[in-house]
């Protein structure tokens, strides 16, 4: 009874998630849900393990969240990612115009700016240049979720995203985990993706399919919907120079790998493991702080270079303050559900199927990563219930099997990023909607670029790992 609990409780989330239910109603009640028919108290369950669980996550991680937003709200505010946009789009012209939507989603989004933000700069770009060039606009989904959602989420060394901060406590590991796997994960995922659009272009030219007509792109009604709830602010009246626009960006890559690599480790924090402090360790905490110390020192480069372009600056920044609450409360609440889950009896029959599953830990934490993150619609929370219930058990068998945390770290922010993009996740939903379109006309090729090609990086990294190890 416990089991048909749990797996009730989890397509209850689904199915009403994907019918626009907010998560902070849904994830309480599919936990109470989940703990009723186990036969354990509701209460207890809900102000102790759920609360508890999603009070620890918003420790650790809420900063990022904050400095996140906030980053990406200034970027957008100062015209920043819409200069980084223009420099593409007339570098490489019409005839590259997928090239270019993918290559400026990149930039800003391995720089620190928030996704959703970026939707909403890059869909009128590729709109104007996929007419220009002829291209299907039911491609346009797929474009921009290749730049933002898929290498430069999961896959890049140093990226400053939530979901490769998430492991970082469990193994001990910074945002440089296995550099050299990430790159080349990155490389097949931004080649096969590319491969495909180029594909699926060629195929609708040999037809004769145009730009097509239809809905128009809506970054303004789509603002009112997303879990961000930006509020849009008058743009400036001339963008920055592209030296000034990305230079934020470069300060956040170059800070986050010289915090990591170069400056943390010299520091003398035996402090830390004080009961002040937690107990902890500098392997626990270094990867947050690191990150946490190159958005803030990109948002100082952004002000200094570009705040007078910010039209109201105090109403950018509460902006981008109140766009992390959300999001960061969210995930919070599907790391509470999945808590819940995780402390019911039955949970032990998933724990040792997942565990049983042939190919050694790396194979069973990618399975894992990846279920959950599907069941959750949530690369981040699939992550971190994953982590949060099997963290422990898998550092173990990776120091039992000779395997490298960073390689385990790298195979679970991948994993994570692969069946999260099912049609009920809150960045798909957002993406369409900003672009105009429906599941109908652009999923099958957001599904090509955003799972198929996450799949096949996923699988070469934990080959290639497996035979060389973490490098």
């Amino acid at each position: 009874m416990g089991l048909l609990g749990i797996l009730a409780s989890l397509l209850l989330l689904i199915w009403l998630a994907y019918r626009g239910w907010s998560i902070l109603l849904l994830a309480p009640a599919a936990a109470l849900i989940a703990a009723a028919a186990a036969g354990e108290p509701l209460l207890a369950h809900w102000t102790q393990t759920f609360m508890g669980s999603a009070a620890r996550f918003l420790a650790q991680f809420f900063p990022l969240f904050l400095l996140g937003a906030l980053f990406g709200k200034l970027m957008e505010d100062s015209g920043s990612v819409a200069s980084i946009s223009d420099y593409f789009t007339k570098r490489l012209g019409e005839r590259r115009a997928i090239l270019a939507v993918v290559l400026a989603g990149a930039l800003v989004t391995y720089g620190g700016v928030s996704l959703f933000v970026a939707f909403f700069v890059l869909a009128p770009m590729a709109q104007a240049m996929f007419r220009a060039a002829g291209i299907p606009r039911r491609l346009m989904p797929a474009a921009i979720a290749l730049g933002t959602s898929t290498f430069t989420m999961s896959a890049m060394p140093g990226t400053p995203s939530i979901q490769n901060a998430i492991p970082m406590p469990f193994f001990g590991t910074t945002p440089l985990a296995a550099p050299g796997l990430g790159v080349i994960g990155s490389i097949v995922m931004l080649g096969f993706g590319l491969w495909w659009l180029n594909r699926a272009e060629t195929a609708a030219r040999r037809n004769g399919e145009g730009f097509g007509g239809g809905g128009e792109v809506r970054p303004n009604k789509a603002a009112e919907d997303v879990l961000t709830r930006e509020r849009v602010i008058a743009a400036p009246d001339a963008l920055p120079p592209i030296a000034a626009a990305a230079l934020p960006l470069i300060v956040v890559v170059s800070v986050n790998f010289l915090m990591s690599a170069l400056v943390l480790p010299r520091f003398d924090v035996s402090f830390l493991a004080e009961p002040r402090w937690g107990g902890t360790t500098l392997s626990a905490v270094g990867g947050v702080w690191a990150v946490i110390v190159a958005l803030t020192a990109a948002i100082l480069t952004l002000l200094t270079v570009s705040g007078c372009r910010v039209p109201r600056l105090r109403a950018s920044m509460e902006a981008g303050a109140n766009a992390s609450v959300l999001p960061a409360v969210g995930v919070a609440s599907l790391v509470g559900f999945g808590s819940v889950v995780a402390a019911l009896p039955a949970f032990s029959v998933v724990r040792d199927w997942v565990l049983s599953i042939e190919g050694g830990p790396l194979a069973s934490l990618a399975i894992a990563t990846n279920v959950l993150s599907a069941l959750t619609g949530s690369a981040s929370g699939g992550l971190t219930i994953a982590l949060d219930a099997l963290g422990d058990t898998y550092l173990r068998l990776a120091h039992e099997t000779g395997v490298n945390p960073e390689l385990m770290h790298r195979v679970a922010v991948i994993g994570s990023g692969t069946l999260d993009s099912l049609p009920h996740n809150g960045a798909v939903v957002t993406l369409l909607a900003v672009c105009g379109l429906t599941h109908r006309e652009s999923y099958f090729d957001l599904v090509m670029v955003a799972i198929v090609g996450a799949i096949v990086a996923l699988i070469a990294v934990i080959g290639l790992g497996s035979v060389f190890g973490s490098f």
